[in-house]
C-alpha cells in the first residue's frame, strides 16, 4: 500500500436490498462477518487494515468516482478496521451526525458491483 492510501478493498457481495439507499444518498459497507439480520442491506467487503487516521479533505474513490471527504463519525475508524462497517454518506454534511457514517461531497452517486474497489486516499 503507498503511502496515500489510508484503507482499500474491494466488494465481495451485494445485499438484495443495498442499492435502495440510493434514494437518501447512503450505502452500507459491512465486513463478510456481517450478521444475517443486516446483510441484505449492506455492500459486503474484505475486512482490511486501516492505515492511519481517516481525515475531512481526504478522498473516497470507488472504481472511477472520487469523493472529498467532508466529516468523519468517531466510530468510523474502529468499525471499519474492526467490522469493515461503516455508512457512507453522500449529502456533502460538515458535520458527523452520526457515529459509524463517512461523510463525502455531494456528487453522483455510485454504482457498485462485485470486485468494485473501494480506497480511502490522502491528496
Amino acid at each position: 500500500m503507498s503511502e496515500k492510501k489510508i484503507f482499500e478493498t474491494n466488494v465481495v457481495e451485494i445485499g438484495e436490498e443495498a442499492r435502495e439507499f440510493k434514494e437518501i444518498k447512503m450505502l452500507i459497507l459491512f465486513g463478510d462477518q456481517a450478521p444475517d439480520a443486516l446483510r441484505p442491506s449492506c455492500y459486503l467487503i474484505n475486512v482490511e487494515p486501516v492505515q492511519g487516521k481517516i481525515e475531512p479533505d481526504m478522498f473516497l474513490k470507488i472504481d472511477t468516482n472520487k469523493y472529498r471527504i467532508t466529516a468523519v463519525g468517531q466510530e468510523v475508524q474502529s468499525n471499519l478496521a474492526n467490522l469493515g462497517h461503516i455508512a457512507i454518506s453522500f449529502t456533502g454534511e460538515k458535520q458527523a451526525k452520526l457515529p459509524g457514517t463517512l461523510y463525502v461531497e455531494k456528487n453522483e452517486y455510485p454504482v457498485l458491483a462485485v470486485n468494485s474497489k473501494i480506497m480511502i486516499e490522502k491528496e
